[in-house]
């Protein structure tokens, strides 16, 4: 029993060291398409804050730019950031189920990690999270994670993500 809650605690201090998760996923591509406003985006909101627990915020374009047919303050994304206790379940989640469902996965570059520390993992697809039934999704859409550790350096930020069974390629 005391064995059992002392590595509970040494799991907690691991997690001690993360700052945060950022999930985000880009809607430009979708929003040229007939009815956006009214299905897609909500459809796309709704599976998001499935995956993470919390509504994302909808993040607008700033500026118009006419070549990509996009206007100011249009839809252009979704933006969640996890903290805490959510930040936890969710990146546990993604280490022991969601890459090792990942068509081809041999292990994350270790170019993934910039020269802060942070680690950021794309995926293409969200329908290799477990809750997603492909038979009923409606769109697809990829999911752009970026985990933000304390510690801001490269070296020690490896060391951090090696010690939570982040796979990454030898």
């Amino acid at each position: 029993m005391q064995i059992q809650s002392m590595t509970k605690d040494m799991t907690k201090e691991k997690y001690k060291n993360l700052e945060k998760i950022v999930v985000n996923t880009g809607v430009g591509r979708l929003s040229s398409q007939p009815n956006f406003e009214e299905k897609i985006l909500p459809e796309v909101i709704k599976e998001m804050s499935f995956l993470t627990g919390q509504k994302p915020a909808v993040r607008p374009a700033k500026i118009s730019i006419a070549g990509f047919k996009l206007r100011s303050g249009t839809a252009v994304g979704l933006k969640t950031t996890l903290r805490k206790q959510r930040m936890e379940e969710f990146l546990k989640k993604v280490i022991r189920v969601v890459l090792p469902r990942v068509r081809d996965f041999r292990g994350l570059k270790k170019e993934s990690v910039d020269k802060s520390g942070n680690l950021t993992i794309g995926l293409k697809e969200y329908l290799v999270f477990p809750e997603i039934n492909s038979e009923v999704a409606k769109t697809n859409f990829g999911l752009e994670i970026t985990i933000v550790p304390k510690l801001k350096k490269k070296e020690k930020a490896m060391e951090l993500y090696k010690e939570l069974g982040i796979p990454f390629k030898k």
